[in-house]
């Protein structure tokens, strides 16, 4: 049947809503696309500068770390002998024993403190150390709160370039807890700890803030 004139008037209007709607539309999704693709490029020279620092920071640690071993292995190495079974029930109490009395300041339970470490259980397994082979790994920097309270308690009135041997008893190590396999709970725990002179601190690049917010809203602010 032929349409009338409003008819034909109308099917004009929706016509032309319908393609200025898809032709919005289109432009939208064209916007949108264009704006992703510039956000993402954004996002990738970010991550990209971001990760060039922080692969030149890593860079500077490891020729410290090379540094500072070249300098300590010897001294340290020595007292790997140190480690061995022991009876674990002759550990009820913090015992310290100093093999090298340091000549610098006098450590206090509130000192942080920059240390090379030897770590084993009553077994004589040694559980974790600062010696790798022949080097040295990078210095832990110490402190309360970061470690165990035998360590806190162990470290002081030591001396920066002393060598202490610490036996911790449970309760001041890893406890009714314990850790992993080669810390069952209430075990005692013995270590050589050597204080050393705390290196220049190598700034460590911060993540940018552009890149925080977008991996926590899924856009850039």
């Amino acid at each position: 049947m032929a349409a009338t004139k409003a008819q034909r008037i109308g099917i004009w209007i929706i016509a032309v809503f319908m393609a200025v709607g898809t032709i919005g539309s289109f432009v939208a999704i064209v916007f949108a696309n264009e704006n992703q693709a510039t956000d993402q490029k954004q996002i990738n020279d970010l991550t990209e500068k971001y990760t060039k620092e922080t692969e030149a920071y890593q860079a500077k640690v490891d020729v410290q770390s090379k540094e500072l071993s070249d300098k300590y292995f010897a001294t340290f190495s020595q007292y790997q002998s140190r480690a061995g079974s022991f009876n674990k029930d002759d550990v009820s109490e913090l015992k310290k024993e100093d093999l090298v009395v340091g000549d610098g300041a006098a450590l206090t339970k509130d000192s942080t403190f920059t240390a090379y470490y030897i770590g084993w259980n009553p077994s004589g397994k040694v559980f974790d150390s600062s010696i790798d082979g022949e080097a040295l790994k990078q210095p832990i920097t110490a402190g309360p709160g970061s470690v165990i309270q035998g360590w806190t308690d162990g470290v002081d009135g030591m001396k920066i370039g002393g060598i202490r041997e610490v036996s911790i008893p449970s309760d001041l190590a890893y406890g009714e807890t314990g850790q992993g396999e080669d810390i069952p709970a209430n075990t005692p725990l013995k270590f050589v700890i050597f204080v050393i002179p705390t290196p220049e601190k190598i700034p460590e690049p911060e993540i940018p803030q552009q890149l925080l917010d977008y991996y926590q809203t899924g856009r850039l602010q």
